[in-house]
């Protein structure tokens, strides 16, 4: 895991995370065209948990939703 620090709703905090998450949602980002930091704060804003957890969570839900989306399109 790396760490990852931001500065989210005026403060400072390190993001432990597994790169290959953190890749994804630099991913899912430029998708919705936002920044980093934007999309960031919005989980931060929405998560229950820890913030690294919330982001696994956001990044699977994204990639679910996707892949429900894609299979009914093709029906």
């Amino acid at each position: 895991m790396k760490k990852h620090s931001v500065e989210l709703s005026g403060h400072r905090t390190s993001i432990a995370i597994e790169d290959e998450f953190w890749i994804e949602l630099k991913k899912i980002a430029e998708q919705k065209k936002m920044s980093l930091r934007q999309l960031l704060i919005q989980i931060d804003n929405a998560h229950t948990t820890n913030l690294a957890s919330s982001i696994r969570l956001f990044v699977l839900k994204h990639y679910i939703d996707q892949n429900t989306q894609s299979q009914q399109n093709s029906v």
